[in-house]
């Protein structure tokens, strides 16, 4: 079955938690199309000027951090089962914004633009899927979600900015149209949310925020595995295996990839754990996720064309 997701008083939400009602109640192998609003909340899109200035929508509160949709319940799924989301369509909006400096963090202090911060305002085109700026910058989009996933399990608020093995801010560049992010269920029921979403991002994200635009078409299908158990972010996309590991340093995320990615290799390979180690070393990527979210985020990358030899499993994460 096919639904539908706008952004409203009923769907609207800028924090996760197991508390919040459900705006929807889905069956496993149902697809959801959402609408969504920039990180931002905004009305609208946003020539420039302090960020305090921007016109945003009325179910906006001081409090709230990115923009959210949803949540959607998922009937039957239990905490320790593993939720499977394909992307199966991701339409940016014709504009978005990209925010550098002008705010005190760590990597503005860094950078040196605490306190000097601009404004870049796209203009996005979603058949060509390129978006240019004010300064006359051409890039070429690649659409993703940086926003998804499920509320811890305990109860009360928990902010959308750190990502967690349960999904959230992951903002991985990688979760393109095709792709299938597995997360472990925190909760019953799951109580997804999608948001933030990104028309073009850079691995690291590293001036704390891509090209955050509205999407007009979010479409999401959803299944529950208990086949696949996973401990924390894991993707198929169309060429390759990814692990996603978040932690408090990139060392700490790192290894949290890492410790998923052996675990894989040895479901898929039949291979004892130190070998996994020999092979990880040889055909294993490790990449920076995102620098900025306060926690930060690595990912492990298996291209299918890295390890040749028989497969034990034919799950495909999809």
């Amino acid at each position: 079955m096919r639904h539908t997701l706008a952004p409203s008083d009923e769907t609207l939400h800028g924090h996760f938690s197991p508390d919040l009602a459900p705006a929807l109640t889905i069956d496993p192998g149902d697809t959801v199309t959402y609408r969504t609003l920039d990180c931002w909340w905004s009305a609208g899109p946003y020539p420039g000027g302090p960020n305090r200035d921007r016109p945003r929508a009325p179910q906006y509160q001081p409090d709230h951090g990115h923009a959210l949709t949803g949540p959607v319940a998922v009937r039957g799924a239990r905490a320790g089962q593993t939720l499977a989301v394909r992307i199966d369509a991701i339409v940016p909006a014709t504009w978005g914004t990209t925010v550098a400096g002008g705010w005190p963090s760590g990597f503005n202090k860094r950078y040196g633009v605490e306190t000097d911060g601009v404004v870049h305002a796209w203009e996005l085109d979603p058949v060509a899927l390129t978006g240019r700026n004010q300064h006359g910058h051409t890039v070429a989009l690649r659409p993703f979600m940086g926003v998804l996933g499920m509320p811890p399990a305990e109860p009360g608020k928990h902010s959308t900015i750190p990502p967690r093995p349960c999904g959230g801010n992951l903002d991985c560049k990688e979760l393109t149209v095709g792709s299938t992010l597995l997360l472990p269920i925190p909760v019953d029921g799951a109580l997804f949310s999608v948001g933030d979403g990104h028309a073009a991002q850079g691995d690291g994200e590293v001036g704390g925020t891509a090209i955050e635009c509205p999407m007009d078409e979010v479409t999401l299908s959803f299944d529950v595995r208990d086949d696949f158990p996973v401990t924390g972010p894991v993707a198929r996309t169309a060429d390759a295996w990814l692990t996603l590991g978040v932690g408090a340093s990139l060392d700490d995320a790192t290894f949290m990839a890492l410790e998923e990615m052996l675990t894989l290799l040895q479901r898929l390979h039949g291979l004892s754990r130190p070998d996994a180690v020999a092979l990880a070393s040889v055909v294993v990527d490790v990449r920076v996720t995102q620098i900025v979210n306060q926690t930060v985020g690595a990912h492990a990358v298996l291209r299918d064309d890295a390890l040749r030899g028989a497969a034990v499993s034919a799950a495909d994460g999809r």
